[in-house]
């Protein structure tokens, strides 16, 4: 709890994790003035209105509202306990925490701690095996056939789960595990007659790990000809295969760097990419892919190359993932592999070289792959077949927004079925004028050198409601300024979220003297008032602003406080009329509120 830490110790945290950079690890953001831009990963949305304010060293999304400083992020993106944030960022920016800290809350289940310690173990467990003894030679000798090298082995933690029924239960036994808790993280299997064995036995083991690197499940390929050929832990409220992508801890460095994902059907098609040098490769694992990995890759890249096998089973699946991506925002690409081919068996037939070279520099665009997945439904030999491939395929152009775009495909189209340019323009404009007019797709799925409508509230706000934020805005900056405030209205503030803000901000500034608003906002307790003080803090302001704008904010705080007190104090008098049986003067003071009421709107 925060009580337990220093406060000296939580600013050395925070300080130490730019947000930025931490914030970076999660989603794409890119520069527009001043501020950092990236889609929010805590709603759904396809234009960018999450903001990164680098010099504030805060956050905002004027989507969903949510807001605050490095800690607040981790703690929303992670469901992490404060105490686990600041372990967190410790760790990762190699600050040491004192040892008598300690927490007794946790965001992981006492359960769920037992399966990820547990799975730490086995994961380390079937990596030595396969590496270095006699238990794990069958494993080994199998990744060394299929030409994966040490160092990749490693990088991946592959591992080998020996043939002996209890060898991993006998193993969890002695480090204190309880069997159940096993069974239901699927490292052991209970069969009918209540016996329990080793899940993988017999199993090249692949771990799959989340975002943090830390292993949740597993797979494991046989060799020995089980059924089925791969096997992965079940699903659990820590491993989901529908919510997570294989190998997204070691690719989402090299995913940012590049700015586009590669994206895989299996294992051993990412391990042989890596090893290719392609590290920004990412897996499903075992099924389709689903809107919510799509969702996750869009957060990190515009662009996603598919390197699904080329064989019809794989080219369906590459057509499904390419419409679920493109839905998300993403610009999506196809790998050229060559035909019944798939990524590893290109590799260790071609080289890693080909494979980079020839199959993911060469990627086709989604326009091209669509044109040839197409003709498998068509025997284009005959004259009614041709004419409806042409007429589905310009059905689908009419939705490309790019005119260029459009034209590069028509002449090939007018070029392979001989059919004049002007036909095929012509009936491209009668589907556009069908589907209505179509807006630029890309502009909205992509980030412009438009920064979003910052700092505009969602309605139109009364003139003191409006000056009162902007005057926050700029004594969340400026300690003169809030020095003036103070002198001059103290916590006469017309909004009671905003008096309570003025106050906290004048007790940081008399203990503190120094302008840090992600320090301001971490020491607020009340959630609502860190989302208004960080909405606050995004609103534009002016470099050098005037004394005089300053007093012009002042003046219509003050004179909505006036206003105020003088309709209270008329409505005190009204109420003694009415009490004294006097209702020709209730109404008449009824009447000079009303008048003051109305006065007061047209000024506002």
């Amino acid at each position: 709890m925060t009580s337990q830490v220093s406060e000296e110790v939580i600013e050395q945290v925070r300080t130490s994790n730019d947000i930025v950079d931490v914030i970076g690890e999660y989603i794409q953001l890119k520069k527009q003035g001043r501020n950092y831009f990236g889609l929010c990963p805590f709603h759904g949305e396809k234009t960018p209105s999450f903001s990164v304010a680098q010099e504030k060293q805060i956050f905002h999304c004027f989507g969903c509202g949510k807001g605050g400083n490095v800690l607040t992020f981790i703690m929303e993106m992670e469901g992490y306990t404060f105490y686990e944030t600041l372990q967190f960022l410790a760790n990762r920016s190699g600050t040491e925490l004192p040892e008598a800290v300690e927490e007794k809350q946790s965001s992981v289940s006492p359960e769920n701690q037992q399966i990820l310690s547990a799975s730490e173990w086995v994961a380390k467990l079937y990596h030595h095996l396969l590496r270095f003894t006699k238990d794990g030679k069958k494993g080994y000798q199998y990744l060394k056939d299929r030409g994966i090298t040490d160092e990749t082995i490693d990088a991946f933690q592959l591992g080998f789960a020996p043939e002996a029924k209890d060898f991993t239960a006998a193993f969890l036994d002695k480090k204190g595990f309880h069997q159940q808790t096993l069974i239901k993280s699927g490292l052991l299997s209970q069969h009918e007659d209540n016996s329990v064995s080793d899940r993988f036995r017999g199993r090249v083991i692949f771990p799959i790990r989340n975002h943090l690197g830390k292993p949740i499940a597993f797979g494991g390929r046989t060799l020995a000809g089980q059924e089925p050929k791969y096997l992965n832990s079940p699903e659990s409220e820590l491993f989901q295969k529908g919510r997570i992508l294989y190998n997204f801890d070691l690719a989402k460095k090299h995913i940012r760097k590049q700015n586009q994902a590669v994206l895989f059907e299996g294992y051993m098609d990412v391990i042989s990419a890596y090893q290719a040098d392609v590290k920004n490769g990412v897996a499903t694992l075992g099924t389709s892919l689903t809107e919510t990995q799509a969702r996750l890759l869009r957060r990190y890249v515009d662009t996603v190359i598919i390197c699904y096998d080329a064989d019809d089973a794989g080219n369906d699946a590459t057509y499904k993932a390419a419409g679920i991506l493109q839905r998300a925002g993403c610009d999506v690409k196809i790998a050229n592999l060559r035909e019944n081919m798939d990524p590893d068996s290109f590799i260790m037939e071609f080289g890693g070289e080909a494979f980079q070279d020839e199959v993911i520099k060469l990627s086709l665009t989604f326009t091209s792959f669509y044109m040839r997945y197409l003709k498998k439904d068509f025997n284009l030999t005959l004259e009614g077949d041709r004419i409806q491939y042409i007429e589905r395929v310009l059905e689908h152009l009419a939705t490309i927004d790019s005119s260029v775009e459009r034209e590069y495909y028509l002449k090939e189209l007018s070029s392979e079925y001989d059919i004049s340019m002007d036909s095929l323009t012509q009936q491209i404009q009668s589907h556009r004028q069908k589907m209505g007019t179509v807006k630029d797709k890309s502009s909205r799925n992509s980030y412009t050198n438009k920064a979003p409508e910052i700092g505009k509230p969602k309605k139109l706000l009364p003139a003191f409601h409006n000056a009162e934020r902007q005057l926050l805005a700029y004594m969340l900056q400026d300690p003169s300024i809030t020095d003036k405030v103070q002198e001059e209205i103290g916590a006469s503030f017309n909004i009671e979220e905003h008096k309570i803000i003025a106050t906290h901000l004048y007790a940081f500034y008399e203990e503190y003297n120094e302008t840090d608003v992600s320090k301001f906002i971490g020491m607020l307790e009340d959630e609502n008032l860190k989302k208004v003080v960080t909405e606050i803090a995004m609103l534009s302001v002016q470099d050098d602003i005037t004394d005089h704008e300053i007093n012009d904010y002042i003046r219509i705080i003050r004179a909505e406080h006036v206003n105020k007190e003088n309709i209270q104090s008329l409505k005190e008098e009204q109420k003694l009329a009415e009490q004294q049986n006097n209702p020709i003067k209730a109404a008449e003071i009824a009447m000079r509120i009303i008048e003051l009421q109305k006065q007061w709107k047209n000024i506002n």
